[in-house]
């Protein structure tokens, strides 16, 4: 038996081989073992990389969904936390608690 790596999304053990491509069947992810897989690079509003820990300021007045208030434009964010998906930020903000953040809201500090 071949000895496969374990999926490098989710850790399932039970990748097998389609051509030349590592397939797991419980997250559908998709790779190629010979090519390194590169750290997504996340930027803020002006270019500048953004990495955990940093702080960031708010560029633009943004709704909060599912309450009437609004975080204001100038509001300062402490160690942020760089997640996958759309919502690329995690941070928790005086006020309102824990969130999501799109980085091209934001700016670093």
């Amino acid at each position: 038996m071949v000895d496969l790596p374990n999926c490098p999304k989710c850790g399932s053990e039970y990748t097998y081989k389609d051509g030349d491509r590592l397939v797991c069947p419980e997250c559908a992810h998709e790779w190629n073992p010979n090519e390194q897989e590169q750290a997504q690079v996340i930027r803020d509003a002006v270019g500048n990389i953004l990495q955990d820990g940093d702080a960031v300021t708010v560029i633009k007045d943004l709704k909060v969904k599912g309450s009437s208030n609004t975080l204001k434009i100038g509001t300062k964010v402490k160690s942020i936390r760089l997640v996958d998906g759309d919502h690329n930020i995690d941070c928790k903000i005086d006020g309102f608690g824990a969130m999501q953040l799109k980085s091209e809201f934001v700016k670093k500090a």
